[in-house]
C-alpha cells in the first residue's frame, strides 16, 4: 500500500517508515524538521520505495495514499511549550488537512494520540473510558488540548463522513534516534549520566511513569491501523504496564553503567502527572498485543545508541 507518514523524520516516525518498508508497502514520509531530523531517514533516501518531502502538515498538501498515520507534533515539554500557539495549531491544523486527504481519496487514517489526554489523571490506571483531569489554560495545554481536539475531530469525520479512522494513545516511548535535547526522561537521564553530569530528577523523583521500548509501540501502531472490526476507530491506549518511578530509572541506567550517579533535585513543573499507567485491556483482547521488551534491555540499547549519537 501507499503509505503517508507525517512526522516520519522523528523519533516514532522514522523507525515506523523502517517498518512499513520492511512490510513492502511504499512510504511518503512529510516532516517540517523542527524536531525531526534528515539523519534519522538518510537510511531511506536512496530507497526507490521512499520518499521525503519537507513540509509543515499545518498547511495543505495534496497526496494520493491507501493509508495515514499522523504523527506530526512535538512531543516533549521543551519542544511543544517553546512555541505553544504553533504546537496547537500542528495537532488542530494538521489533522483537519489529513482529514482532508483520508475523505478525498477514501484512505485509512491513525491519529497518534498520547496518554496526555488524560492529563494527571484521577483514575489509576487509566482506562480509555477516563474524560481525564486536564488543565485547558496550564503550560502543557498546547500539547494536551490540542490532542484531545484532534480526537474530536477524527470522531467527527468518521461521523458525519464516514472515514476509516483509528486513534492510538501512546504512553511513554524511549529508544535509539530520541533527539539529545528534547527535554524527555529517558534520554536526559542516559544523556546526562554518559556526560558524567548530575542528573536532573524534577520533584521527589516518586512520581511514576511506564516506559514501552519504540519496536513495541511501532507494532501496536501498525496493528492497529490493519485491524477490521466494529470498534476498531475507538481509541485504544498502547503502553508498558511496568510503573516506574523516576529515582527507579536513574537506578536502572545505574547499574547498566556499573557506577552510582549523582541526582539534583529540583522544584516539579505545574501540571506534570504524579502517577501514568495504561490499562491495556482495549490493545491485548483485540490486537493481542503486549509489550514484550524488558526495561533493562530497551534502555541498554538507548544507552548503546546515545553513546555514538552526535
Amino acid at each position: 500500500m501507499r503509505c503517508l507518514v507525517t512526522g516520519g523524520a522523528g523519533f516514532l516516525g522514522s523507525h515506523l517508515c523502517d517498518r512499513l518498508l520492511s512490510q513492502r508497502h511504499e512510504v511518503t514520509a512529510v516532516d517540517n524538521l523542527f524536531t525531526g531530523s534528515r539523519k534519522n531517514i538518510e537510511h531511506l533516501l536512496a530507497r526507490p520505495d521512499f520518499k521525503f518531502i519537507e513540509h509543515d502538515v499545518v498547511h495543505p498538501i495534496h497526496l494520493d495514499v491507501d493509508r495515514i498515520y499522523n504523527l506530526a507534533c512535538p512531543a516533549s515539554p521543551v519542544h511543544y511549550q517553546s512555541n505553544p500557539v504553533k504546537t496547537v495549531k500542528t495537532s488542530v491544523m494538521g489533522i483537519i488537512n489529513m482529514l482532508g486527504i483520508a475523505k478525498r481519496t477514501g484512505a485509512r487514517i491513525l491519529q497518534a494520540s498520547t496518554s496526555e489526554v488524560y492529563g494527571d489523571p484521577l483514575e489509576h490506571p487509566q482506562r480509555e473510558s477516563y474524560f481525564g483531569n486536564v488543565n485547558p489554560i496550564g503550560p502543557r495545554a498546547c500539547y494536551d488540548e490540542g490532542k484531545r481536539v484532534a480526537e474530536t475531530l477524527i470522531c467527527d469525520y468518521h461521523r458525519q463522513h464516514g472515514v476509516d479512522t483509528r486513534i492510538l494513545r501512546i504512553f511513554n516511548t524511549y529508544g535509539p534516534r530520541m533527539a539529545v535535547g528534547d527535554g524527555r526522561v529517558v534520554s536526559n537521564f542516559i544523556v546526562q549520566a554518559l556526560r558524567g553530569e548530575p542528573i536532573t530528577v524534577y520533584g521527589d523523583g516518586k512520581q511514576t511513569r511506564s516506559f514501552c521500548y519504540v519496536d513495541d509501540m511501532i507494532e501496536a501502531m501498525t496493528e492497529l491501523m490493519e485491524h477490521e472490526g466494529p470498534d476498531s476507530h475507538l481509541p485504544m491506549n498502547a503502553g508498558s504496564t511496568d510503573e516506574r518511578s523516576m529515582n527507579d530509572i536513574v537506578a536502572e541506567i545505574s547499574r547498566i553503567l556499573g557506577h552510582d550517579l549523582k541526582v539534583e533535585y529540583r522544584s516539579r513543573p505545574g501540571d506534570d502527572p504524579q502517577r501514568r499507567r495504561p490499562d491495556n485491556t482495549r490493545a491485548r483482547t483485540l490486537l493481542g498485543w503486549e509489550p514484550r521488551v524488558p526495561l533493562a534491555d530497551g534502555l541498554r540499547k538507548t544507552i548503546g545508541y546515545f553513546r555514538t549519537a552526535k
